[in-house]
């Protein structure tokens, strides 16, 4: 029986070593709330001890230029227009407040692609000044770096990768071409609601057909603003044979930052690894004031107002009809807000520049999430079970809460709406209309119903391409396959070509047996 035991000993302590292995890792992040994804990514697989190295801009606004979770490789890319989002987002509000017409919304569209454009193209810049400094590139490949792990919103991680050679690893929801679904996995329009058309995939007829249009109109966008930049690119690097569309889809393994608790159900690919709230993780101790003042709010409870790292503040109109609509709430509200208070802030409410947005959503006394709809703080809400009142802005944030708002977990609110009386009967109803709760109680068993943590399961997949060098046998033949093969076409029109042949030959023989026949029988009478 001790030697029983003490092979078990043995066979858990060579586990655990062969488990161990620190990969060395190259990082090609995108700034903004991106890295936030990323840093979870990094700091668990620093914990795993694997080295990371993280490529930044010198403009970077949030990844630090030392961190005792990677080194950094800085890359002098010139500056980033730092002011653009606080110079378009009043205006964008302006716009939306004028009511959510076509002429408006393919205004601010089309700004917001050509603002993308001139980021993509720095990206390459930066990549390209990368390619170029051959001291860079030679300490690169001496690193023996396992693989490369990227944010493909932008490409500079993927062109990196074919560069060196390396396994590719995508911390993905967004490509350069829109929802990374479309890119890899087969997406029927008929029940695929395509971004931006905030449709289920339960669609009438008019819908379908929206849906299709949108989706060639999205085509088209991408090869307009997008396209050029990275087809330079590779032409100039890699030659003719070479395109950023197969470099993307040549990718070991899509780390995928949602799932099918938040997202409609959908074709999906062997090598797409599902990892929807890997951020999110229980509720800790709130500091001491914060939960005094939580605590104060008695039986009714706690409301959450955060809108993001972008959307601090809204218009000062907007900011007084919300803080007046909370006012008149029984509830405690904590806000974070920055910039001038509003004029009509009641006393009930709390303005911070910051909050634990995690702990105070699985705090027992918060009642509801007032969010603009980002994809980290709706999966942190259903993490913690926590309703939504929505106030989507931009970017995939309507698409995000309509998904919600189908599920019975969120109601929405239109800014170009939006008043004082508007934003809290919309309150009121997810404060006291108790299916709200229970459809994402319902939706939140379902997320933590899983044989393992999302954050465990892409750090396995991590480690299973660095011991592997790869996941060649996950990746599918469509992508290299032509529109025309992949779609049978060739084969539907040579099987019918065929069958047409078939017929014109029968008929032919037929046509000529019936005049054999009736030659004869007129040759007897």
């Amino acid at each position: 029986m001790k030697m029983h035991h003490f092979s078990l000993i043995l066979f858990g302590l060579l586990s655990a070593l062969s488990g161990s292995y620190g990969g060395n890792i190259l990082v090609f992040p995108v700034d903004g709330s991106h890295w936030i994804n990323m840093k979870v990514l990094i700091v668990e697989l620093h914990s795993k001890g694997h080295n990371l190295t993280v490529i930044r801009g010198s403009s970077s606004w949030y990844i630090k230029d030392t961190s005792p979770y990677y080194t950094t490789i800085t890359v002098d890319i010139g500056e980033f227009d730092d002011d653009f989002m606080l110079q378009f987002l009043p205006r964008y509000l302006r716009i939306k407040r004028q009511g959510n017409s076509f002429w408006n919304e393919m205004t601010l569209a089309d700004e917001m692609y050509s603002r993308f454009a001139r980021i993509h193209q720095q990206i390459c810049n930066m990549t390209a000044k990368i390619f170029d400094n051959k001291t860079l590139m030679n300490s690169l490949k001496k690193a023996k770096y396992d693989l490369v792990l990227t944010d493909p919103a932008f490409g500079g991680g993927v062109l990196l990768a074919h560069r060196l050679g390396l396994p590719l690893v995508l911390n993905v929801r967004w490509t350069m071409y829109g929802e990374a679904h479309f890119d890899i996995a087969p997406s029927p329009l008929s029940y695929v609601p395509v971004i931006g058309l905030k449709q289920t995939d339960k669609m009438t007829f008019s819908q379908r057909v929206t849906n299709v249009v949108m989706r060639v109109m999205t085509l088209y966008k991408n090869s307009k603003y997008f396209v050029n930049p990275y087809k330079e690119f590779t032409l100039k690097y890699f030659g003719p044979d070479v395109d950023f569309s197969s470099l993307l889809l040549n990718t070991d393994i899509w780390l995928m930052r949602n799932d099918f608790t938040f997202e409609f159900p959908r074709p999906t690919m062997p090598n797409v690894v599902y990892m929807g709230g890997f951020q999110c993780k229980p509720a800790e101790p709130l500091p001491a004031d914060l939960e005094e003042f939580v605590q104060s709010s008695g039986e009714h409870g706690v409301i959450i107002m955060s809108l993001g790292t972008v959307f601090g503040q809204l218009l000062s109109d907007l900011n007084d009809d919300i803080a007046a609509a909370f006012a008149q709430l029984p509830q405690k509200v904590i806000w974070r807000h920055t910039g001038p208070l509003p004029a009509t802030l009641g006393n009930n409410t709390l303005i911070v520049d910051w909050l634990p947005q995690n702990d105070l959503l699985g705090h027992p006394k918060t009642k509801v999430f007032v969010a603009h709809g980002g994809t980290n703080g709706i999966q942190e809400a259903i993490y913690h079970g926590v309703p939504i009142l929505g106030l989507p802005l931009a970017f995939d944030q309507p698409d995000n809460l309509s998904r919600m708002q189908a599920k019975g977990t969120a109601k929405i609110v239109d800014i170009a709406n939006l008043d004082r009386s508007v934003f809290l009967e919309a309150l009121k109803e997810v404060l006291y209309n108790s299916s709200y709760r229970e459809n994402m109680k319902r939706l939140s068993r379902l997320h933590h119903d899983q044989p393992m943590k999302p954050l465990d399961r892409a750090v396995f997949w991590i480690e299973f391409v660095t011991r592997n060098r790869g996941a060649p046998h996950l990746r599918t033949q469509s992508f290299r396959m032509s529109w025309i093969a992949y779609h049978s076409i060739d084969v539907i029109l040579t099987l019918m070509l065929i069958l047409l042949a078939f017929a014109f030959l029968t008929t032919y023989v037929i046509r000529c047996l019936l005049r054999v026949v009736f030659k004869k029988k007129v040759n007897c009478e």
